[in-house]
């Protein structure tokens, strides 16, 4: 397998991807690129509803929501990173922003379950950095 297939292969592997698995398979590669930005804005806007709902539980708690602000910086920052690597054997490609989409998406899908994790905690879960509702 070439670097360029095993890169495909290797993102692809992240399936399901929730929005980005109703893209219609015989799309042109412009559709195709449409529709994973349009799935990964679809999960980035259900983080950063989590990330607020996270950040108004914390509210009262000023050293935790500092290190939330700091952790969610930091995995912004992995996830961009991770994309662009994931990606990397097809820059420069038509393929390109479907890859890099497709891995953002299900990065970003498994950030949202960690936020339904926190915000779902039930007491005594110490391994929970929120408090209880």
């Amino acid at each position: 397998m070439s670097g360029r297939a095993a890169v495909i292969a290797a993102v692809l592997a992240l399936a399901p991807l929730p929005a980005a698995a109703d893209c219609d398979p015989d799309a042109t590669q412009t559709e195709l690129n449409a529709c994973t930005g349009a799935a990964f804005a679809a999960a980035d806007r259900a983080l950063n509803a989590l990330y607020a709902t996270t950040r108004e539980r914390l509210a009262g708690d000023a050293p935790t929501l500092r290190l939330l602000t700091v952790a969610q910086r930091a995995w912004v920052a992995w996830r961009d990173a991770e994309c662009d690597l994931a990606a990397a054997g097809v820059a420069g490609g038509s393929i390109y922003p479907t890859i890099r989409g497709q891995c953002l998406t299900a990065l970003t899908a498994a950030r949202v379950a960690d936020f339904h994790r926190y915000l779902s905690c039930g007491e005594g879960d110490l391994s929970c950095p929120l408090p209880p509702q």
